[in-house]
């Protein structure tokens, strides 16, 4: 996964996921969007409630913990989000099994260490929640999702029913950047590589960099070629940085 998130890293600087506003022909036939999201998104949830309930571990607090803040996520990317989408649109179906794959390898990888083959009650026993990491890593994951949802729905009101065309967000973190929407879920799964101090965790924010950091670059760039009267001191992703 390391080695395969660095090579993503690197293309897509320089070659963009054809999907959303960066769609084009030659990566396959398209799957309408919201089908696609829930298709899509459906996968981290259902193995990871699989792995939960064949695990070794899964009586106790901290597994319950650890399994609602992964649903917390993935049950609106998967459940709400895609059906509060607007515009008809397509995506491409390589776009839709390379996310398939990854989502379920994912997964796999943190129900796997969390429920099969951490340390359980020696690592994660019940004080881990007054651990320092557990407690700056939820605020982190919280925080990071509140950005996330929050600028998903002023995206999502900027069009009247029926409309496609994009347009300037504005309000909330738009302010400072191009894609809050990213900034928070990067915020969020290094909240869960904190608040779970694992490895599997570490790779999953890491490929949620790579993924997103690239990309938040060929949509900053995107608004700016699009709009003239794209606000000139706004950033991609990190404010006032990048």
């Amino acid at each position: 996964m390391l080695v395969t998130g660095m090579c993503v890293f690197g293309i897509l600087f320089f070659i963009p996921a054809p999907y959303g506003r960066h769609n084009r022909k030659g990566w396959g036939p398209g799957i309408e969007n919201k089908t696609a999201w829930v298709i899509m998104e459906a996968f981290p949830p259902v193995v990871f409630v699989i792995f939960f309930f064949m695990g070794t571990w899964k009586t106790g607090l901290m597994p319950n913990i650890f399994l609602g803040i992964w649903l917390i996520h993935y049950l609106y990317r998967a459940f709400l989000f895609p059906f509060l989408l607007r515009g008809k649109r397509t995506m491409p179906l390589s776009i839709l099994l390379f996310g398939i794959i990854f989502n379920t390898v994912n997964a796999y990888t943190q129900g796997k260490y969390l429920f099969f083959l951490s340390p359980g009650n020696a690592k994660y026993s019940v004080d881990w929640i007054l651990k320092p990491q557990f407690i700056i890593g939820a605020a982190f994951f919280f925080t990071g999702f509140f950005i996330h949802v929050s600028s998903d729905s002023i995206t999502r009101n900027l069009r009247e029913p029926g409309e496609s065309e994009y347009k300037i967000p504005k309000g909330g973190m738009y302010n400072f950047i191009s894609c809050p929407n990213y900034l928070g879920e990067i915020i969020q799964w290094t909240g869960w590589a904190l608040l779970t101090w694992s490895l599997p965790g570490l790779l999953f924010a890491f490929w949620t960099v790579a993924n997103l950091l690239p990309r938040a670059q060929s949509n900053h760039k995107w608004y700016k070629n699009t709009f003239n009267d794209y606000p000139r001191n706004r950033k991609a992703i990190f404010p006032f940085l990048f």
